[in-house]
């Protein structure tokens, strides 16, 4: 049963990761172009895209390493002789 939840919580997490990157580029554009009609410009719609896509990025990294670190922390890391990588006894 919680090898099917895990599997659950594994997707979400990688449809949050794929839908992050362009949400985050959407909304920038979408705050850009309320920007650029009330300030009378045109050029505060592309900021806003390349903002979004920017930050959208850095958290979609941000989540990979913590997914990375995660990883990391729940594999064993003895082998079969009982030590550990480094070759020390436990």
């Amino acid at each position: 049963m919680s090898s099917g939840v895990e599997a659950v919580v594994q997707a979400e997490k990688l449809l949050q990761v794929a839908l992050m990157l362009p949400c985050a580029a959407v909304v920038g554009w979408l705050i850009g172009a309320w920007a650029d009609k009330h300030f009378h410009q045109t050029w505060i719609a592309i900021t806003g895209i390349v903002f979004g896509a920017i930050s959208g990025l850095v958290y979609v990294i941000r989540m990979a390493l913590t997914a990375e670190r995660d990883t990391r922390n729940e594999t064993p890391s003895q082998n079969t002789s009982g030590e550990d990588r480094t070759g020390s006894q436990k």
